[in-house]
């Protein structure tokens, strides 16, 4: 019996159905009459139209293709990654040719309803179904209370022998996750010194937590493994937006940290869309908070640490 399709918005089902017909339409019609492209556009047909035929199945094909992955958008994401590509690519050739000259500007029509009105709506469910796929399955319990430390207490234990400053990080691969830590560990004794005690969540194991808090001297310091996310979502850390995390100055900010500043980037350990954050949590309860507004932000840990006790929620 086959598995029930992922929830997915119904526009990805509509917008891959409308391009399999076209797909499906526009071979069937290079593959029946290939001469009758050139014609419209007032060229020569080329010598061997088996060429041209050939290239009108392949495309056609890809309807096939996209009917299929409008069942389930969100699980034949492949289909649609693959379709996107060769749209970007085909564009990139035509432009190319036109500069050459080798191919009129006016079969640029054909490029932009085959490749180009589909850019947007392919690249949109292929970051949606990406996001999807490494979403954390739904966990069934309070983080704060129940997930242990890499000390065997809780972060709510943990807060109420002091307060605490929570830093939840991104993927390992991030420079930022990285930058984050070489921060923690510049500021860390005036941090200590407003009576604040350190932590990290992150959503790699604890044995990769222990291996990248040593190597930036923060190998004491309390962390949990969070792979599900159960911490981010119950303190309100969502997964971020394509400008959140790829804007200008992201990839900008993210350039210095990983070259000028030495970070680097590595492997991916975690959900790669999720936001970062910053929460100071005392007797259970969160005295004051950093939401990141996009990945590259870098809060100033010292000063959230400050008044631990007396800040205002928030």
């Amino acid at each position: 019996m086959p598995a029930s399709p992922t929830r997915s918005p119904a526009w990805m089902k509509t917008v891959l159905l409308a391009a399999a017909v076209y797909n499906l339409t526009w071979g069937i019609w290079v593959v029946m009459l290939p001469s009758q492209t050139f014609t419209l556009f007032g060229m020569q047909p080329p010598r061997y139209l088996e060429l041209w035929q050939c290239l009108g199945m392949v495309v056609g094909v890809y309807g096939i293709g996209y009917a299929v992955a409008a069942y389930d958008p969100f699980r034949h994401w492949p289909i649609v990654l693959v379709g996107l590509l060769g749209k970007i690519f085909g564009t990139i050739g035509f432009i190319i040719a036109a500069v050459k000259g080798t191919l009129p500007i006016a079969m640029g029509a054909t490029v932009l309803t085959n490749d180009l009105i589909w850019w947007v709506p392919f690249a949109v469910i292929v970051w949606e179904a990406f996001g999807e796929a490494m979403r954390p399955e739904q966990a069934d319990e309070r983080g704060l209370t129940r997930l242990e430390s890499s000390t065997g207490t809780t972060l709510a234990d943990l807060s109420d022998e002091s307060p605490i400053l929570v830093v939840f990080l991104r993927h390992f691969g991030c420079t930022f996750c990285r930058e984050a830590l070489a921060d923690l560990a510049e500021k860390r004794a005036a941090i200590e010194g407003n009576g604040v005690r350190i932590a990290v969540v992150h959503m790699g194991s604890f044995d990769q937590g222990d291996m990248l808090l040593r190597r930036y001297g923060l190998g004491d310091v309390a962390h949990v493994s969070d792979p599900q996310c159960v911490l981010y979502r119950e303190l309100g850390l969502e997964r971020g937006r394509p400008g959140q995390l790829l804007g200008p100055r992201v990839l900008w900010r993210g350039f210095q940290a990983a070259i000028f500043h030495g970070h680097g980037i590595g492997r991916l350990v975690g959900d790669g869309l999720q936001m970062p954050g910053v929460f100071l949590i005392h007797r259970g309860d969160v005295v004051r908070s950093y939401h990141h507004g996009d990945a590259s932000d870098r809060p100033d840990y010292a000063e959230l640490a400050q008044c631990a006790v007396s800040a205002p929620v928030g």
